[in-house]
């Protein structure tokens, strides 16, 4: 299985291959992959859907929407794998969201369904965590619900496409401090990825490094300071992400 990452090591960022026995750079460098910094693996646009999964609309007493409902995160929000992410104070319910993210290889404009495959570069991880408090009417996650610094872990890493048989069936699950929380399959979408590549492809050119974040299925819950959040796709990997105060991460 190919896997491609970027990290920061030894005052550098590096673009690696993620190998059973460690990180190889462009320069066929060996780097231990225990002693970098893990970053997210694109830093494109990323294109989040919201209530793609029935089930999840159901969990929060809305209708399956009948078109997509997509939102922009930027890079900002963006952080890595064993990274940290913050929950502000004085707020009730801030939750995780295990998403399939399809990554965008080439420019793609105006492109049909059926030859959408052909513009992922592969496949990646995030949790797209959620300050409930701050939705509005039926669903707008304005800046204070989804677009936070450092609040969408991405990665480990990219899966190559060929390495992903059928990302329509994929199981997905999220662990807070070890305790299964959530669980789903990619198979349940309403809106699958060749059918979102056209419909995005149609309001704007979708670039290399461009992100789609597919949506969560249900079983949401509140986290708090201390706790670990793990995410895992079948095929793709695990992300892992811990959870801080907002006075600690505007510290660091």
């Amino acid at each position: 299985m190919a896997k491609y990452a970027r990290v920061f090591y030894q005052n550098q960022i590096h673009s690696v291959e993620v190998l059973n026995n460690g990180l190889l750079n462009t320069d066929h460098q060996w780097i231990p992959a225990d002693a970098v910094t893990w970053l997210p693996p694109a830093c494109g646009v990323m294109y989040a859907l919201g209530l793609n999964y029935a089930d999840h609309a159901s969990e929060l007493d809305f209708k399956p929407p009948e078109k997509p409902l997509v939102f922009i995160k930027t890079p900002h929000t963006y952080t890595g794998h064993k990274n940290i992410s913050w929950r502000p104070d004085n707020i009730e319910y801030i939750h995780y969201e295990c998403e399939l993210v399809a990554v965008i290889g080439k420019t793609a404009k105006n492109i049909k369904a059926q030859n959408a495959m052909d513009y992922v570069a592969g496949y990646t991880l995030c949790n797209d965590y959620a300050v409930r408090d701050y939705l509005e009417n039926y669903y707008r996650p304005n800046l204070r619900v989804k677009n936070r610094m450092g609040c969408t872990p991405v990665g480990p890493w990219i899966v190559d496409k060929k390495d992903v048989a059928d990302p329509m069936n994929l199981n997905l699950k999220t662990w807070v401090n070890g305790e299964l929380r959530q669980e789903g399959n990619t198979k349940d979408m309403i809106f699958d990825i060749a059918y979102l590549i056209e419909y995005l492809s149609h309001i704007h050119p979708l670039q290399a490094g461009d992100m789609i974040a597919t949506g969560t299925p249900k079983g949401l819950s509140d986290v708090k300071v201390g706790d670990c959040v793990e995410i895992e796709i079948e095929h793709i990997g695990k992300l892992t992400n811990y959870i801080v105060s907002e006075q600690a991460f505007f510290a660091k």
